[in-house]
């Protein structure tokens, strides 16, 4: 019998509307943006600001997310496009080998973080006249709701998996083992989805699903990790005094959030990046951008006091 802790997971691309195909990873975006203003506008009413601000902001804070988590990536894992395929830095399209198209691809987390907190400048000064503080003490706690729902897209999608876990526990990723053209070509059926559940279902193919070894389903595990994250944030703006010391939630969640990412990619497959070169080879690169994150959260959270907001 299949359980939870050893199965094999080739789930369905999104939902087929016929005309359209709401795919799960887009729809996680939808879900972490909108549960996220819903979040924050008793928030807002509660320290009596505007709808209107909330909707600037929300606005502001999608398009530096992704902005900056494409960039980041790039950065961080995939500097070669800047000379290679530039057009593909900020266009759902490559040219390698030949032009197509392939959807925003290659997000980093630690890129949306830059992207969001150098925007909550701009926030600050034209949109809600608050302290830079105030804005990020409060925008932290969508964006740790956000990161449960990305995390859950990552899965849904079989991307950023873990490592094989050299037992019968965890999950078999099959698109993550087979690309769609392998897909396709042992099985000799032209459309992708009917190949994957081929290989699935089909005993003709069976050596190439008892390939497919168990991995760590490494964004279930930061997903469930942040839902944590969130409550504590959501406990301590609405039942403590924390929301009055500037920075202290802001610094709380750097330090949670990251601290969760540092020890997942533990057990999470190699993404590239700087980790390639010998004198950064100890830690995975996930790991070295989160170590900054982490101690200017613990300086924010040492230096957090009492401030009443005007």
């Amino acid at each position: 019998m299949i359980h939870a802790l050893n199965m094999v997971w080739n789930p369905a691309e999104g939902i087929d509307l016929g005309f359209f195909m709401l795919r799960f990873y887009s729809l996680s975006w939808v879900l972490a943006f909108g549960l996220g203003w819903y979040v924050m506008k008793p928030i807002f009413l509660r320290e009596n600001e505007s709808i209107e601000s909330l909707d600037k902001l929300f606005v502001y804070t999608l398009v530096a997310t992704m902005l900056g988590a494409r960039l980041g990536h790039v950065i961080f894992y995939q500097s070669e496009l800047f000379h290679q395929d530039p057009l593909s830095i900020l266009l759902p399209i490559s040219t390698k080998p030949t032009l197509h198209f392939t959807g925003f691809a290659g997000l980093a987390s630690h890129g949306a973080a830059i992207g969001i907190i150098i925007t909550m400048f701009y926030i600050q000064r034209r949109v809600i006249k608050r302290s830079f503080l105030w804005i990020l003490d409060r925008i932290v706690i969508p964006v740790s709701l956000g990161a449960i729902f990305i995390r859950l897209g990552n899965f849904m999608n079989s991307e950023i998996v873990g490592t094989e876990t050299t037992s019968s526990f965890g999950i078999k990723f099959l698109r993550d083992k087979y690309s769609t053209n392998d897909a396709m070509q042992i099985t000799q059926i032209g459309d992708k989805n009917e190949a994957y559940n081929a290989i699935v279902t089909n005993p003709q193919f069976a050596e190439y699903l008892a390939a497919v070894t168990p991995k760590h389903p490494a964004q279930l595990y930061e997903a469930i990790c942040y839902v944590f994250v969130f409550a504590i944030l959501m406990f301590l703006y609405w039942k403590t005094e924390a929301r009055n010391k500037a920075g202290y939630l802001f610094g709380l969640f750097l330090i949670l959030l990251w601290s969760v990412r540092f020890v997942v990619e533990f057990v999470k497959e190699s993404q590239g990046g700087f980790e390639q070169y010998p004198i950064f080879n100890a830690l995975s690169t996930g790991q070295w951008l989160s170590i900054p994150f982490i101690l200017i959260g613990f300086y924010f959270v040492w230096k957090a006091k009492e401030v009443k907001e005007n």
